[in-house]
C-alpha cells in the first residue's frame, strides 16, 4: 500500500495533518481508466480527516492509531479482541499500549492476568479522559477549519 500523502501543520510537538491517500489512489486509478476510455459508473465522496500526533523525540506519544486501539479495548474489554478488530497483531497492539502508558504519568489501560474465564483489559480513567480529549480536539479542528476545508474540497477533480 503507498503511503498516504499528508498535507500538514507543525506546531510545537502536535502535527496536524490532512490524510486522503485513498482519495490520491482514486483519482491515479479514475486517470488510468479514463486513459483507457472506461467511465466510473460510482464515485466515493472525499473524506477530510484531522490526525493529530504527539511526539516525544521519534516517539509517537499519542495518535490516532492508539487512541482507535483504546477505544478497541473500551468496547471489547480485550486486548487480543481489540487487536483482532483493528487487523493487528497483539503484540503490536501490546507494544502500542506499552509505549502510551510509559509516554504518560498514569497508565491509559489496565490488564488483568489470565484465568479459568480469561484475563481482560479496561481503560482507566485516564485512558478515557485521553480519547475525550483527543477526539474533542478533532471535532473542533474540523468546525474551526470548515470553511477552508470546503474550499480545498472544491479543488478537487470531479
Amino acid at each position: 500500500m503507498a503511503s498516504p500523502r499528508r498535507f500538514g501543520v507543525m506546531s510545537g510537538l502536535a502535527h496536524v495533518s490532512l490524510e486522503h491517500s485513498s482519495q490520491m489512489r482514486r483519482r491515479s486509478s479514475a486517470k488510468s481508466a479514463r486513459k483507457a476510455g472506461i467511465r466510473s459508473v460510482t464515485k466515493e465522496a472525499p473524506v477530510v480527516r484531522f490526525r493529530l500526533r504527539i511526539t516525544a523525540g521519534k516517539r509517537i506519544a499519542i495518535g490516532p492509531g492508539k487512541i482507535a486501539l483504546l477505544e478497541a479495548i473500551r468496547e471489547t474489554g480485550s486486548l487480543t479482541a481489540a487487536a483482532k478488530r483493528l487487523q493487528m497483531s497483539y503484540r503490536r497492539a501490546w507494544l502500542l499500549v506499552d509505549e502510551l502508558d510509559r509516554s504518560l504519568e498514569t497508565p491509559a489501560v489496565e490488564s488483568a492476568q489470565g484465568g479459568e474465564h480469561g484475563g481482560g483489559s479496561r481503560l482507566t480513567p485516564v485512558g478515557e479522559r485521553l480519547i475525550q480529549i483527543y477526539r474533542r480536539i478533532e471535532s473542533k479542528a474540523t468546525l474551526s477549519n470548515a470553511l477552508d476545508i470546503k474550499r480545498l474540497l472544491t479543488m478537487l477533480a470531479s
